[in-house]
């Protein structure tokens, strides 16, 4: 996980170089107090040159473009006419971000009036937001006092929403074991994710797991030993898991994956893929590489996304209703981030009866942790579309030494009765996959989707 990128754009007009060249220097002083100020808040900022005309902005954006930012921040020092800038904002990849502030909290009868040529770069916004929409370019805008409001944590939540975005566009998901035969919510063919969302899909091919030595599982089951509770796991009975765990790690890294699913379905003794790898799932996504199960890529390269800023990110299930206490039992095979462990994993060989002559896996079981969470889905609602839905959520504290000791397993609040946020989530399309965000930005989740093209609703 690293910080989201943005490069921030200072938009000035030419005359005032002019008539009142003592006003720039000023001004770009508090462009670099506002530079410091993203910074304090997280944010990597590239920095530009003051831009006034077209040549000056087609630099200062090619630039961004090189360093790779996540998007764009503009922010006015001064009235800037739009068509000096408005065909390179257009033309650029990359999302924008309009920070419409000024130097200025107070601006009343009693200031002076030279302030005026300092703080009034609101028109100048409104000029280029006029334009951006004739040119059929996407933006967000947050407006306030970068020192009496929220205004920077907006866009800061903004550009973290832009690094997800990228994230998800560029995915690169690994498909073990095939689609989950008639589970259809997720389904989506490979070159319509593609079309939709820009996301690769990687098929695996039996063969092309590249091979592991004994050294790196033995290295792999000490490391384990040392991490997690082991209990009576032996060598001999880690090995198989681990060379088939071991053999995925390296073909995400061989195929510069971002994500990958796996259909426990498809366990087969007669292929490479003959344990399925729950431990390295869990390990997988403490690492950042997204996951998801039976075959869904599209949440897994979501989830891949999602811990491109939120790195306590799992993957997660609603399974059971707790109708008395408006809570739901969260839940899966075996799958799940270790940083959202709330006991220490509990390592066991399991009893597998899916796959064909498949052997047994380790599996790792704990609670989810307890705290302040986001839950999210991402839904494909038809005709290329897709809907993120976002809930605050709570997740309770509960012991490891339940009845449900033999799985993975969490529950979680919701924010309305279950008579209620059950028909809604499902009104609005939502599927059984999911991912639980801790520490989730519902501002920062809301910006990913709506740079995405995506329609966003929260439950609340």
């Amino acid at each position: 996980m690293s910080n989201p990128k943005i490069g921030l754009l200072p938009l000035y007009v030419a005359l005032y170089d002019e008539t009142s060249p003592k006003r720039r220097v000023w001004l770009e002083g508090f462009y670099q107090q506002i530079c410091m100020e993203l910074r304090f808040r997280g944010i990597d900022v590239v920095e530009a040159d003051t831009c006034r005309i077209k040549p000056e902005f087609e630099k200062a954006v090619a630039d961004f473009e090189a360093a790779d930012v996540d998007a764009i921040v503009t922010l006015h020092l001064a009235y800037s006419p739009s068509l000096e800038s408005s065909d390179v904002l257009k033309n650029t990849r990359l999302p924008i971000i309009v920070l419409d502030t000024t130097p200025h909290y107070e601006f009343d009868y009693t200031i002076s009036s030279d302030k005026v040529g300092a703080n009034h770069g609101i028109h100048g916004v409104q000029d280029m937001c006029n334009l951006l929409i004739r040119n059929g370019k996407d933006f967000q805008i947050f407006a306030g006092h970068w020192d009496n409001s929220t205004v920077l944590d907006d866009v800061a939540s903004a550009a973290k929403g832009a690094k997800m975005a990228k994230s998800m566009k560029n995915a690169k998901v690994g498909h073990l074991g095939g689609p989950f035969a008639g589970m259809g919510d997720f389904a989506i063919p490979a070159d319509e994710l593609e079309k939709t969302i820009g996301m690769q899909v990687k098929p695996f091919v039996d063969g092309e797991l590249p091979s592991v030595t004994e050294e790196e599982m033995e290295a792999e089951y000490k490391a384990d030993c040392e991490r997690f509770v082991m209990n009576s796991v032996t060598y001999a009975q880690y090995k198989g898991s681990c060379r088939t765990a071991l053999g995925i790690r390296k073909w995400i890294e061989k195929y510069g994956l971002t994500a990958f699913t796996m259909n426990f379905m498809g366990v087969d003794g007669s292929t490479q893929f003959d344990h399925m790898p729950f431990a390295e799932a869990c390990k997988a996504m403490g690492r950042g590489i997204g996951y998801a199960g039976e075959g869904d890529c599209l949440t897994a390269a979501f989830v891949g996304s999602l811990l491109s800023v939120y790195d306590e990110t799992t993957f997660a299930e609603m399974f059971c209703p707790n109708w008395r206490d408006d809570t739901i039992y969260l839940s899966h095979m075996g799958e799940y981030n270790v940083k959202c462990a709330g006991s220490k994993p509990d390592c066991r060989i399991s009893n597998f009866p899916y796959g064909k002559n498949a052997g047994k896996p380790v599996n790792m079981m704990t609670v989810f942790k307890p705290g302040k969470a986001v839950y999210v889905a991402l839904n494909p609602i038809g005709g290329g579309k897709y809907r993120l839905i976002l809930t605050d959520v709570e997740v309770l504290e509960a012991p490891y030494e339940t009845s449900f000791r033999n799985d993975v397993s969490g529950w979680m609040k919701v924010c309305k009765p279950l008579t209620e946020f059950l028909p809604e989530f499902s009104r609005l399309g939502g599927i059984h996959h999911g991912a639980m965000v801790y520490g989730g930005d519902i501002s920062a989740l809301a910006s990913f989707g709506k740079i995405m093209g995506w329609e966003v609703s929260v439950i609340k």
